[in-house]
């Protein structure tokens, strides 16, 4: 019977390891939340770049509406929220016309409907093609899930279209070797992508161009095209490769245009005269008109891409008026990748907690010079007490309030002495 019990038994942790998960659930939050605290609603920021939206069922079940955090948290309390993450160019919806009669309690007053919100599924708490809730309440495990970068929806690894021979690029111990990743139906859209450099692609293996029957996926690297190999900064004929400038010469830089330029003028004529001979000398790193000319797939594929692969696009005009007639002219703003929102994100939270630190410190300063012995004696006394404690405590066993009461008491006993 006792063995039994203790198999049922709950798992303990250390305090050091508690602590250590909260800290860590602290910034997973922060970088969901984008720095955000909450306190005011983003409506008044427009239709903003990249922010966490939720989606509250109880008013809106069809999820047709998102709402801001901090909507979430003052206008929305008790209710069903669903947590979306974060979603590109989106307004706050909360209390417009889709909501009824409630209004809401930090902006009541905004426009009927946001026109240039865009929804799906995850709105409704469904996603992958699947159309499965996250958590699944009938999957006997829960399986983590990857976001399509254009799309936005989310994917379980097995729905995502690869074949059984194929494998997400992860590193020896499981990690992801992909900064982005783009689903099925999206790679299709951005079939423009296989005439990019190889070094865009995570992993070992490369997309091509599978317009003249070849696979998409193959693992030699893409035939001659309009990016050809460039040998030791000089064009040895038409097989100069552009992706070879751009993977292996850090002097090489692309610039609004388009056009690829030198930090150092002199180390750079070669390779500008190099590109233009390729046939770029319009500008445009692809050499093509892709509204005219663009690439098809024979058969479309997740795209895994690696770590800033989106700097090495293309923005000429022609290309970027492309993005923009398929919907994703955000590929070329920095600000959209969630590479770039996590990294804001940490700055806002060393930011804040600098901030708490100086308040600390502004209090301690203003303080006489007894009390501010009292506090930092108390301080130690408080550390000391819990180390005490910590070397003295069996591991194998769970903490419990009495515990807790215990240490105090003694911090109490300790001080009633010293006066």
């Amino acid at each position: 019977m006792a063995d039994a019990l203790e198999e049922e038994a709950e798992p303990t942790i250390s305090i050091q390891e508690y602590l250590k998960g909260v800290e860590e659930q602290e910034l997973e939050a922060d970088l969901v939340l984008g720095g955000d605290e909450g306190k005011e609603c983003t409506y008044t920021n427009g239709y903003m770049k990249r922010q966490a939206i939720f989606s509250c069922l109880t008013c809106i079940p069809d999820g047709n509406a998102g709402i801001c955090t901090a909507c979430s948290l003052s206008c929305h309390d008790g209710h069903e929220i669903l947590e979306l993450w974060t979603k590109r160019n989106f307004r706050c919806d909360c209390g417009n016309s889709k909501f009824g009669e409630f209004f809401c309690k930090l902006l009541p007053n905004k426009d009927v409907e946001n026109l240039e919100n865009a929804y799906n599924h995850n709105f409704k708490g469904v996603y992958c093609t699947c159309d499965r809730p996250y958590p699944d309440p009938e999957a006997e495990e829960q399986v983590e899930m990857i976001q399509c970068c254009i799309c936005e929806d989310w994917f379980h690894e097995e729905h995502i279209g690869l074949m059984s021979s194929d494998e997400m690029p992860r590193d020896e111990e499981g990690e992801p070797l992909y900064e982005d990743f783009i689903c099925q139906i999206c790679s299709a859209v951005c079939s423009f992508l296989t005439l990019y450099p190889q070094t865009i692609w995570a992993g070992n293996a490369t997309l091509t161009n599978a317009s003249k029957g070849k696979d998409v996926m193959e693992d030699t690297p893409a035939a001659c095209g309009p990016f050809e190999k460039l040998e030791s900064g000089t064009c040895s004929s038409e097989t100069c490769k552009v992706d070879h400038a751009l993977a292996t010469n850090s002097n090489l830089l692309s610039v609004g245009n388009g056009v690829l330029v030198g930090e150092n003028s002199d180390k750079s004529t070669d390779q500008n005269q190099c590109i233009q001979g390729a046939g770029l000398s319009s500008g445009c790193l692809l050499g093509i008109d892709l509204a005219v000319a663009p690439p098809v797939l024979e058969k479309s594929k997740p795209m895994f891409l690696s770590k800033n692969w989106r700097e090495v696009l293309c923005n000429c005009e022609k290309c970027a008026n492309y993005y923009s007639q398929k919907g994703i002219r955000f590929l070329l703003d920095k600000e959209d990748s969630i590479a770039e929102y996590e990294k804001v994100a940490k700055q806002k939270r060393d930011e804040k907690l600098q901030q708490q630190d100086g308040v600390d410190l502004n209090f301690l300063s203003n303080l006489g010079h007894v009390e501010k012995i009292e506090i930092l004696s108390g301080i130690a006394d408080m550390k000391n007490e819990i180390h005490a404690f910590l070397e003295s405590f069996d591991a194998s066993k769970p903490i419990t309030s009495a515990d807790v009461h215990q240490v105090f008491e003694n911090l109490a006993r300790k001080r009633k002495r010293m006066q």
